[in-house]
């Protein structure tokens, strides 16, 4: 279902935007996509977990396209990855497409910092906004108590004889997580007072715990199991390692993660459903959302549109080379967002002049994009560089842009999504749906085999 949206809209914060949304009960977005009360457990009435026994009934139907936005090298505000994503899965109800925008959920620490949430942003957002950028289903708790429990079952066992002769003093190497910006726990003396064994270790953002690149990886629940277990918590005084499995954590962590596993369901502001679960950090981990909210998207709707962190040369590269080849996913279609504001900045242009037009600097600056787009083009999925539109842009640039990247040999459509939400990614939307639904496409490939050596 999509609303009927005026041309002309106000500019206002993201915050009154979304306040001012007509959202329909998630119990009608399920419905649409097909899915009974049965199907999925409510948190309130906007909000709800997609039961994973709907990937097993829902099998052998064929999967949708997949769709992965992707941006240049950023600014330190971002380019519009999320924003171009939610835009386009609008874009795409809005020429009868059925939809689903997948993405990751957001974490405290850059929610509360200067990045600030990550639900999209204008007349393209995931709502509830607040609740998405906030504790939504609980999930990224889940996982700071499974990371935690497994860290004092481990100091648990130091103090209690350390059994499995644990080099404590240098060979510790799982810390522990608060999914906040707290610069004060980076390097912490736990133990003092004769309250366990006194060392030293260090605090993480939750995001950052390897329990969420795992539940992002996993297949299902007997995966997670085997790969919770294998976790890496320290060493013996002898060099073996020693795993959560070894000192028995493996299973109390599975259970605290076993609601946090089931993907969340929510929608956009012209009600397009969404499916928001996981947040691995691209930097540290792979950035992809779950491997689960991806595959139930596919089985759910025509398109399955989702995104990765950070640059196409970070970002992209690790959701093909890692999530796309775990998981066995074969993408249809690449966008790569670009930002005329990002193009200016790598040219050297300062900040300040960001908002003036500067032909030459938007010129220079294309450079990064052309690297960016030849980079993409080597796994062989169709390209289209979508133009991410922001207030400040004037027509001549936006014109020197789409001349200078068509001549590159791409498909490039101006997105004008914060604006004017799915209205301004009907041109997008029909372009991706034309390159998907090309007759013969070149294969998908990898950059690398799994047989190589780290060197």
């Amino acid at each position: 279902m999509v609303k009927k949206l005026t041309k002309e809209r106000p500019m206002k914060t993201d915050i009154e935007i979304a306040q001012a949304a007509t959202m329909l009960p998630i119990v009608d977005v399920a419905a649409g996509l097909g899915l009974d009360p049965d199907d999925i457990d409510l948190y309130g009435k906007y909000k709800a977990k997609i039961h994973l026994d709907v990937l097993e009934r829902l099998a052998d139907r064929p999967d949708g396209k997949l769709v992965l936005c992707t941006a240049i090298t950023p600014t330190p505000a971002g380019e519009g990855k999320t924003t171009t994503n939610v835009g386009l899965a609008m874009g795409l109800s809005r020429i009868g497409k059925k939809a689903i925008s997948t993405l990751r959920e957001p974490s405290l620490g850059p929610c509360f910092g200067v990045k600030g949430g990550a639900a999209g942003g204008g007349y393209a957002q995931v709502v509830p906004m607040e609740d998405i950028n906030l504790h939504f289903t609980g999930d990224i708790h889940a996982i700071t108590a499974a990371h935690n429990l497994c860290a004092a079952m481990l100091d648990n066992h130091l103090f209690h004889g350390n059994e499995l002769n644990i080099n404590h003093n240098e060979n510790v190497s799982w810390p522990r997580v608060v999914d906040l910006n707290d610069r004060a726990l980076r390097q912490i003396t736990i133990g003092q007072g004769g309250e366990g064994v006194e060392r030293r270790t260090s605090y993480d953002i939750t995001v950052a715990s390897e329990i969420m690149a795992i539940m992002c990886l996993a297949t299902d629940i007997e995966d997670l199991k085997a790969r919770l277990d294998r976790i890496v918590v320290a060493s013996t005084l002898w060099g073996r390692k020693v795993t959560a499995q070894d000192i028995r954590a493996s299973g109390a962590m599975a259970v605290l993660l076993k609601d946090a596993f089931a993907p969340n369901l929510v929608q956009t502001l012209e009600n397009t459903p969404a499916i928001v679960h996981g947040g691995p950090f691209a930097n540290i981990a792979h950035g992809c959302n779950s491997v689960q909210a991806t595959r139930m998207a596919l089985k759910l709707a025509d398109y399955c549109v989702t995104e990765a962190g950070f640059g196409a040369d970070l970002g992209a590269e690790k959701f093909f080379d890692i999530k796309c080849r775990y998981a066995g996913l074969v993408p249809d279609c690449i966008v790569l967002v670009a930002s005329i504001r990002a193009l200016k900045m790598h040219c050297g242009v300062p900040l300040a002049e960001l908002k003036k037009e500067n032909l030459s600097a938007l010129s220079g600056g294309l450079a990064n994009l052309e690297k960016h787009l030849e980079n993409m083009q080597l796994y062989g999925p169709p390209v289209v560089v979508a133009i991410n539109r922001f207030p400040d842009d004037t027509d001549a640039e936006v014109a020197l842009l789409e001349e200078r990247v068509a001549a590159l040999g791409s498909t490039v459509v101006l997105s004008d999504v914060w604006a004017k939400g799915g209205e301004g990614g009907e041109e997008l939307a029909r372009a991706v749906d034309a390159l998907c639904s090309g007759a013969e496409k070149p294969p998908f490939l990898f950059l690398y085999d799994l047989g190589l050596t780290i060197k």
